[in-house]
């Protein structure tokens, strides 16, 4: 069964002109090799999914997959609201050699628990890729209840969950549950889910300072809460700030700002508002990011 532990980065897509910009993802990539990360997710919200192309999205898996050459774990983003797409994706990112798929639930059709298990169980069972179900209500529109995470884990190849409801109470209940990896899913509630359990995070903000989260987690994980606690105090701002916009709008701008991307988005997706701009630019010299 595949281990997950530690910060995996939710990748931005880097755009110039219109394109994916190929040398800046790689150069993003080593970033994260040097700062020790357990793995990175191409490709899933923060890598504007929605809005490449099928070839564009198989593209960056491979391209991240071939970069990282078994260096770190690569969690590709392949969810789809059809079953029958995700499988497609998720079945060229196991030929590409991906560790494992990070599923979303499927949004805007609203299936029942009994179809959103079923979309799950399909996806791994046809693919064989171990999966991490990704609950986001907030993007979704529904939840994975707990008895259908619970009736999920009995299915080895279910690696993990990224919990990003905003509930940590929502950690313990899946633990309480059954036996299956928790990883947060959102910055802010990193040291406190890993306080009641959970294991790690896919986090927005390690694209903008990986080292440091990385440094924050191992901490929590070695129950080390002082120090994981300073990190989380001296951070929370830019965790709270990079939320300012809907993601991945105001991590690109961050990353622009730190001149390793274009800020360059697709539509629907568009620049920040000035006044956003300017509040997350404060936050990051506030917490002496520099640039």
């Amino acid at each position: 069964m595949l281990s997950l532990s530690g910060v995996y980065t939710a990748l931005v897509t880097p755009l110039r002109n219109g394109a994916v910009d190929y040398p800046a993802l790689r150069a993003l990539l080593q970033e994260q090799l040097d700062a020790k990360v357990a793995g990175v997710v191409p490709v899933g919200t923060s890598g504007e999914s929605p809005t490449l192309n099928v070839a564009e999205h198989l593209k960056v898996i491979e391209e991240t997959i071939n970069f990282m050459a078994g260096r770190c774990q690569v969690i590709a983003g392949t969810g789809a609201n059809s079953t029958a797409e995700a499988l497609e994706f998720t079945a060229e990112a196991a030929k590409l050699g991906a560790d494992a798929s990070l599923q979303v639930t499927p949004y805007y059709n609203k299936p029942t628990q009994e179809g959103v298990y079923r979309h799950f169980s399909t996806i791994a069972d046809k693919t064989g890729l171990p999966v991490v179900i990704y609950n986001v209500p907030g993007r979704t529109g529904i939840a994975v209840a707990i008895e259908t995470i619970a009736r999920l884990a009995k299915n080895p190849l279910m690696a993990a969950v990224k919990e990003a409801g905003g509930s940590v109470d929502r950690v313990s209940a899946i633990r309480d549950a059954c036996d299956i990896t928790v990883l947060s899913g959102d910055d802010s509630l990193t040291v406190p889910m890993i306080s009641v359990g959970a294991k790690g995070i896919i986090s927005v903000a390690s694209n903008v300072i990986p080292a440091d989260m990385v440094a924050m987690v191992n901490a929590a994980l070695a129950g080390d809460f002082k120090t994981a606690g300073e990190f989380h105090r001296k951070y929370y701002p830019l965790f709270r700030d990079l939320f300012i916009e809907s993601n991945p709008i105001p991590v690109k701008a961050a990353l622009a700002a730190l001149g390793k991307i274009a800020e360059e988005y697709r539509l629907p997706l568009c620049e920040m508002a000035p006044a956003n701009r300017e509040k997350l630019l404060a936050t990051m010299r506030n917490c002496g990011i520099k640039f």
